[in-house]
């Protein structure tokens, strides 16, 4: 039960503050973006990990030419998330590569929660997508397992765990505009503590406005599941999530 708001990842919001270039530049050696949000609500696969409050967000990635990447990026969370950890990091290694309008994207990334008291909380989650580009729109597939671990276990650690995620996303730009929209559809496959025992569907449509190196968003998050935390919200309830991106 962890992670991110418009039905993104950790990876993506590292690519979306990926400047361009001019044309007449050559490609560094070394390329390094950072972003840093406001959310809201941070949700992770439809489900709320901050009880439906704001999180402040960020992350750096540095890109060598050949493809290859690492990354971090860190957000903070409500104690029910990791056995009672109040943020959550994320460090990221990949390769990505284009091949005409594709772009293949594999890598792993391991959730890291400092603070929960030595509770077994963290995991590893290689993931590999393919997203094609068709003028001022890009569709994406991806898929991302966690592979069996009692950091997944929803027995208190006593067995081990695996959970499997696909995801589908569509997002286009406005032509002449700064406007963005988006689509997204998401199925984990449990039982896990990432389904939270039932495997279930999620969904999101959002929006953004893009002005110099900031970034507008809001977005319609909703799930097919119900799930209440401690404080007797549903979590996983459909909701309004809204964003404020600087990047650089």
């Amino acid at each position: 039960m962890r992670k991110s708001i418009l039905g993104l990842s950790a990876v993506a919001l590292a690519a979306l503050s990926v400047p361009a270039l001019a044309q007449d530049e050559p490609t560094p050696e070394l390329t390094v973006t950072g972003n840093a949000a406001v959310v809201s609500d941070y949700r992770f696969r439809g489900i709320s990990q901050t009880d439906k409050r704001f999180a402040l967000q960020g992350g750096i990635t540095v890109t060598h030419e050949s493809g290859f990447y690492v990354s971090t990026w860190g957000s903070s969370i409500d104690d029910y998330v990791a056995a009672g950890s109040d943020q959550e990091l994320d460090l990221i290694a990949g390769y990505s590569r284009t091949f005409g309008a594709a772009t293949v994207d594999v890598g792993v990334l391991y959730y890291y929660y400092p603070g929960s008291g030595g509770a077994n909380t963290d995991f590893v989650e290689p993931y590999a997508s393919i997203k094609g580009t068709f003028g001022p729109a890009t569709a994406k597939l991806s898929a991302a397992y966690a592979p069996k671990s009692r950091a997944l276990s929803v027995d208190g650690g006593l067995t081990r765990e695996d959970n499997l995620y696909v995801a589908g996303d569509l997002a286009a730009s406005v032509p002449n505009t700064p406007l963005g929209v988006s689509a997204h559809l998401g199925h984990s496959f449990g039982p896990s503590y990432l389904t939270i025992g039932d495997e279930y569907t999620d969904w999101s449509i959002g929006a953004t406005y893009t002005w110099s190196h900031l970034t507008f968003g809001v977005s319609y998050v909703d799930t097919d599941k119900s799930l209440y935390s401690p404080s007797g919200r549903n979590v996983s309830k459909a909701g309004v999530v809204g964003s404020i991106t600087a990047s650089f």
